[in-house]
This record gives C-alpha cells, structure tokens and sequence, in this order.
C-alpha cells in the first residue's frame, strides 16, 4: 500500500473535472494544522496496522482533533473507491483485492487506542458481488471479540449494485450504529452523487430499521452544494420517514480545484436553525455545525443518542 497521506493535503492525480475555483474560506471554519503528542501516536497505531483512515484519504479539517484524543475513523476494503462522487476526495479507480486479514488488524488497533466507540467506513466496492458487506460483518465481529465493550458505529456505501442479502449481513453483525449519508439533497444527486440513488439510499436506512429497530440509524448531509432551505427540511422528513435516529449536517468543503464548487458558506446562524427545526420533526440527535462531520464526536454523541431513545422510551411507558 502507498503512504498515506496528511490530512488536508491536495492531490492533484485524483483530478478529473474542470476547474472550480475555490473560495476564500470564512474565520468560523479555520481549524488549527494538525499535530500533538496524541495525534503522533494515533498516526503510529494506524500506520504500524497498515490502515487507512478516511480522515486522511478525504481531508477532514477535524483530523487533529479527533487524532488527539486517539479516534480515528478506520476506512476499510482499500484506498481506492469505485465511484466518482464530485464533493469527494477519495481516489476512484480499480481497488485491489480484499485484505482478508484487515478485520484483525482493525480489531487491534481499536484494542491499542483504547476506543470507547469506533467508527468504520470503507469506499465504495461495486466490483464486489456483495459490496464488501461480509467484510464489514467480519470487521465487526473482529472489534467485538477483541474489544467486547466498545461500541460500533459503521458507515457504509449503498450497496445499490449488489446480490440481495448484502444489507442482512451487516445488520446481522449488529453494529450500534447504522450510518449512510444521504450527503445531498434529490435534486443535486446527478452533478453531485452521480452515481447513488436518493430513495435507494433512503429505503436502505428504513430496512435496517426494519430488521432490527434496536439498531440506532444515522445519516448526514453537506450544505453549500447549491441546496435551498426547503429542500433540506424535505430530507429532513424524508428521513424521519424512514425512522432515522440521527441526523448531522455539515458545511462542504472543496477538496480541490477539480471537485464540485462551493456555492456559498452556511453561517453558524443557519446550521442553528437547521437544528432547531430537525428537533422539532423528532430527530432522537442531531449534530449541525459548519464542522460537523459524519464521525466528529462521535463516541459522546452515542452516549447522548442512547440517553435520549431511553428518555422517550420511559415517556411512553404508562404510569
């Protein structure tokens, strides 16, 4: 595997779009450059495991952050995406073989860090019959045999090009969290998530509740892209729709000059609002900052997404 990268570094081989101009970026969004003794060590575990972590492959700006405090979001199945998603940094191409001893060294690593929670992703596996899905079984069976109390977020593709079972493998693993972006809104997919469908995507969400509603359901969208306001409080109750628990919005941030432009930047103000009125159509959490991203503060968001379903339970519990 080639050495990974530094988060927030750009990577011009991966360009293959026009140039988009990127606009200067406002003071609320500048986060100090990466570095500390606990982002030091974090770095060590996952090259020492030969793992990829997609806060390096997709330049989250909340790297150094997390690394200090040792969370990581672990990307499995390879660095390389099958899909050409314009907001998205990640190289797309043909990915190598599955790493059938990448469940173990995950497991390890997640052990070494000490992790109260975990978050794992992968890319995109379309070239796979089942999308990567009994990789993502056997990853988590892996974290929970080596580390029994530490809880398990995933976020996974869509697998909208697979043999039918794939969504049941990974439910039945039973993760803590079942995450899948929707990352826009229906009407930008074409220019923005080319190659995803919205409803299939939404429908994903809604099956793994109705596999196993104790599942919690997450799922999270970019502002910026050229959404208006309506149509992101549609999103909002298409996913309440389909019985998602958790809901994160986050500002989009340009990769490089060759990804989808930025159309403007969402003041504090806005996500606040965005906020107050995801609660208010019954959203157990939501998490809506400019710096939001699927995984940042994930492990106390947990903590307060489960204190929160306990909360409506007892409500509804007769006197």
């Amino acid at each position: 595997m080639r050495d990974l990268k530094i988060p927030g570094e750009r990577h011009p081989e991966k360009a293959h779009r026009p140039d988009n101009a990127q606009p200067k970026k406002p003071d609320w969004i500048r986060v100090k450059a990466p570095g500390g003794e606990g982002y030091l060590e974090t770095r060590r575990i996952m090259r020492e495991h030969k793992l990829v972590t997609v806060c390096e492959e997709a330049g989250c700006p909340n790297a150094g952050e997390c690394w200090n405090q040792g969370h990581a979001t672990m990307m499995i199945m390879g660095e390389i995406c099958t899909r050409g998603c314009t907001f998205c940094n990640v190289a797309t191409g043909r990915p190598d073989a599955l790493d059938l001893f990448e469940p173990g060294r995950v497991a390890d690593a997640v052990q070494k860090l000490g992790l109260n929670h975990v978050v794992i992703t992968s890319v995109d596996r379309d070239d796979l019959a089942d999308g990567g899905a009994e990789h993502f079984a056997q990853t988590i069976r892996a974290v929970r045999h080596r580390s029994p109390g530490t809880t398990i977020e995933i976020l996974t593709p869509d697998f909208l090009k697979c043999d039918a079972g794939a969504l049941e493998t990974v439910v039945a693993a039973k993760p803590d969290v079942f995450n899948h972006n929707l990352e826009t809104v229906p009407g930008l997919y074409p220019t923005v998530r080319p190659g995803a469908r919205y409803f299939h995507s939404l429908r994903l969400l809604q099956r793994v509740k109705e596999i196993d509603p104790s599942i919690f359901t997450k799922s999270g969208i970019m502002v910026g892209l050229g959404e208006d306001r309506q149509s992101v409080t549609q999103v909002m109750d298409d996913m309440r729709a389909a019985d998602v628990d958790f809901l994160t919005i986050g500002q989009y941030l340009q990769p490089t000059p060759k990804h989808h432009r930025v159309d403007r930047f969402v003041t504090p103000d806005e996500f606040a609002a965005y906020e107050k009125t995801a609660y208010g159509k019954g959203f157990l959490m939501v998490s809506a900052t400019p710096l939001t991203r699927s995984s940042y503060h994930a492990g106390d968001d947990f903590a307060r997404l489960r204190d929160a379903r306990e909360a409506k339970l007892a409500q509804a519990r007769p006197v």
